[in-house]
This record gives C-alpha cells, sequence and structure tokens, in this order.
C-alpha cells in the first residue's frame, strides 16, 4: 500500500506561553506533563520550549512528524530523552545513532521474523496461565505488578530463553523503577539534581544495578551452559562473519550487554502497560467488554488462546489498537539535529531537540474524532492510518522491530485472561498515569470475578 499523507496546512512556529525565569516550561512539564504536551498544537504545528537552560522543539503536525523518523540521517537518535536512556542502555538498537542502526538491525532481524512467533505464542500461552494459575474468584490483586510479571516472564523465556535466576532481583520491580527516573532526568532543570540522595534517585540507580546484574547472569549463564538455543541471545552471540563488524568480529561485551538490556527492559515495560491500561478501559466500558466476551466464549470456549486463533479475534487486535492509541507506552521521543534544516518553515539549528510525542499525536481530534473515547471500532475504518498520525512504535527504519512480538502477546493476554476473568479495579480510586518514560498507570488493585 503506498504511504498516506495527513494533507498540511501552513506550518507556524512560536515558543509555547507560560514559561518561567530560569525554569522555563520544565514546571509545568513535571506538574502535569500529559496535558502541557497535549496543549501545544494550539500554538502551532512546532512549538519551542524553554526546559531549564534547555531549548526543545516540539513537532505537532502529523506531516512534521512523518519528516522527523522517516529522515534519520537529519534527525539522529539524541537528544534530552535519548540521551538520558542512552545512560543506561547505552548504543543497543532502540538509542544507537544512524550509523549503527543498520549494522545491528540487521543482525537483530532473524530473531524476529515471523517464523518464530507461534514458538513465542506457546511459550506465552504457557506464562499467561502461570500467572492467572494462581488467582481466586473475589481476589484483589495489583494488576500493574501482575503484568509486569508476567511480561518480564515471557521477555525472558522468548528472547533468552532463560528464568528469573534465584536470588537476582525481580526483573518487573527495576524496569518501573527505571521508566520513572528516566522520566524524571529528562526534565530536571539543575544541573547535577540526578545526583542528589534524594529516595527517587536511590531507587534509579539501585534498578540500575539490578538490571545490569541481571544482564550480566543472562550472558554468563548461557555461556557457561554451551547448549544450543535458537533465540535472540543465540544471535547476539553468534554475531560473527558477515554479521558482524567490517573485520569480521562479533558484538563485544559492551555492545552484547547494550542489546541484552535493551530487550530486556523494553519487551517487559511496554506491553506490561498497554495491559495494564486495557483493563482499565474495558472496566470502564462494559459495552465493549460484553462484546469481548462473546467474541471469546465464541472462539475459545474457556481455553487458552493460540497463535492460530489471533485472525478469529479482530475486536481483541483492535482494543489493544485503541489502548495504543489511547496510552501509547513511550509517550515523548526526542532526536537531534545533524546539520542546520528547516522544519515547518522553521530554521532549527544544527544540535537542536526535537521532540515528539505519540501521545499528543494520538489526541488530535482532527486526525482522531472523539480522541479522548475508547472506541475499538475506530479502527474497522481506520486500519491503515496516514503516515504520521499513529506511531506507538515509530516508523521507517527505526520503526520498532518487536512490535508484532508485543501486539501478539497483548492480544493473546487479553484474549485468554478475559475468557475466564473479569477484572474489576477497586471503586473509589482512579487510575492515574505515573510520570516517568513510560506511559504506565500506577499501581491500582482490582478485584478478580471468574466468569
Amino acid at each position: 500500500m503506498p504511504i498516506q499523507f495527513f494533507p498540511t496546512t501552513r506550518f507556524t512556529a512560536a515558543t509555547a506561553p507560560g514559561g518561567l525565569p530560569l525554569l522555563g516550561h520544565a514546571a509545568a512539564f513535571v506538574r502535569r506533563p500529559l496535558d502541557f504536551v497535549a496543549g501545544l498544537p494550539a500554538h502551532g504545528d512546532l512549538v519551542r520550549l524553554r526546559l531549564g537552560p534547555r531549548d526543545a522543539y516540539v513537532v505537532c503536525h502529523p506531516e512534521l512528524v512523518r519528516r522527523l523518523l522517516a529522515e534519520d540521517g537529519t534527525y539522529d537518535k539524541g537528544g534530552l530523552v535519548l540521551d538520558r536512556a542512552r545512560e543506561l542502555l547505552g548504543d543497543g538498537l532502540a538509542t544507537c545513532p544512524a550509523t549503527a542502526h543498520r549494522r545491528q538491525r540487521r543482525l537483530l532481524e532473524p530473531a524476529f521474523h515471523g517464523n518464530r512467533l507461534p514458538g513465542h505464542a506457546a511459550v506465552m500461552a504457557e506464562e499467561i496461565a502461570g500467572t492467572t494459575a494462581s488467582w481466586r474468584d473475589g481476589e484483589v490483586v495489583d494488576v500493574p505488578a501482575a503484568m509486569h510479571r508476567l511480561t518480564a516472564a515471557v521477555t525472558a523465556r522468548c528472547l533468552f530463553s532463560a528464568r528469573e535466576r534465584a536470588g537476582a532481583p525481580p526483573l518487573h520491580e527495576s524496569v518501573t523503577a527505571i521508566a520513572r527516573g528516566v522520566g524524571r532526568r529528562v526534565v530536571l532543570p539543575l544541573p547535577g539534581a540526578d545526583r542528589l540522595p534524594t529516595p527517587g534517585n536511590r531507587r534509579f540507580r539501585r534498578a540500575r544495578q539490578d538490571v545490569e546484574e541481571i544482564t550480566r547472569g543472562l550472558i554468563a549463564d548461557r555461556r557457561a551452559a554451551g547448549t544450543e538455543h535458537h533465540d535472540l541471545l543465540a544471535t547476539l552471540l553468534g554475531a560473527t562473519g558477515r554479521d558482524g563488524d567490517e573485520n569480521g568480529q562479533g558484538l563485544s561485551d559492551a555492545e552484547l550487554h547494550d542489546q541484552v538490556a535493551t530487550f530486556l527492559l523494553a519487551g517487559t515495560e511496554a506491553t506490561a502497560a498497554t495491559l495494564s491500561w486495557a483493563w482499565t478501559l474495558l472496566a470502564a466500558n462494559p459495552a465493549v467488554r460484553e462484546r469481548l466476551h462473546a467474541e471469546l466464549d465464541a472462539v475459545l470456549d474457556g481455553r487458552p488462546a493460540r497463535h492460530a486463533d489471533l485472525p478469529a479475534l479482530p475486536l481483541t487486535a483492535r482494543i489493544v489498537s485503541e489502548t495504543l492509541r489511547l496510552y501509547p507506552p513511550v509517550w515523548l521521543l526526542s532526536r537531534t539535529v545533524t546539520a542546520d534544516t528547516r522544519l515547518g518553515g522553521h530554521r532549527v539549528p544544527a544540535g537542536a531537540t526535537v521532540l515528539h510525542s505519540p501521545y499528543l499525536l494520538h489526541r488530535r481530534a482532527d486526525v482522531f474524532p472523539c480522541p479522548d473515547r475508547f472506541d475499538p471500532d475506530r479502527w474497522l475504518t481506520t486500519a491503515h492510518p496516514a503516515a504520521g498520525t499513529y506511531t506507538p512504535f515509530g516508523l521507517g527504519a527505526r520503526r520498532c522491530i518487536g512490535d508484532t512480538f508485543g501486539t501478539t502477546q497483548a492480544v493473546l493476554a487479553i484474549a485468554t485472561i478475559a475468557a475466564r476473568w473479569t477484572i474489576t479495579p477497586t471503586p473509589g480510586h482512579p487510575v492515574r498515569p505515573t510520570r516517568g518514560s513510560s506511559l504506565s498507570p500506577r499501581p491500582f488493585t482490582a478485584a478478580l470475578s471468574r466468569r
């Protein structure tokens, strides 16, 4: 299908109002980040922010977003958000510059080939069953924690053929602390504020050490075992010859560490956030939930969902797409301008940070009518949204390599769990998003009802 372009208007550039002396817009960014970002299109298609001593440009128009994400030679990975993530993940696939991306992508693609999905789906089904095996009718559970445990287990088994190591820190707890810590560091206006001995900084440092320990353990265990596997870690360890660098060398230990850490964190956090939000949206929209139950009863009749069932679960898939629209896991991204350029008719200097928010795009009423409404059926007529309008996984050469893996896991989890259980968040406790790099809900409890 040819690329569709969103109709453009006259692009404008302006500085967002409300900046404070010294802090600029950092205070508003910290206090109410989602509302602040979602309101920026009212001030133009390209809006300048001041975050303490730093300037940044926010792209608010779909056509500008398409250019930003497609022209990675001009808009390279970097800037306020990516530089913070790179402190943790090094130059893994999600954070590496354009000069390294092509080699890394070619190296990793076999591990995410479509022919691997049926096997991954079987593992996903086992872990979903394990997550719910201890559930009891009427029990109250911490939903985000349960979903993080599930996705951490799936990521470890599917991509690294591993289970949680005895005595190792719980991966799902470390991922949550890191996502919140990176988000705070993006908007801190004072140099050195991330080194202060605050509780949040201490949690972040401990979580970072824990992920490094888990990563080293996965690599060491595989090397010591010497057994053959057909997973992502085997692909990484076997990166030699034409798949290695120009000298035929495999990945260095540092590169290997960066890739493992990247997929541990991304594979756990994004899908856990999507699943957690999906349960709240279904509870708030009982008519959609009833239709979901009808689809699952007809297709599954109480059994776990399998890869072969995916084509027969269109409503479940649309629920995942709509959840990703309302709550894209990575809600703010950044690029660095490599050379003076013009974006939307405005000069943007080399070295500038350009920000892009899927949350902002997905809440534009001119793109998605009634944008705050949960409406899975909008995807009956929007199966192929115009380029730059729907970007939960990015687009172009840097599109998330694990997008199909993540959405498959989400569809199977919702289908299998909703076929047997109704999840009802505790009344009187509104579910709110965290203030982190990932758009996850804050911890909330829900009652389980066996269907």
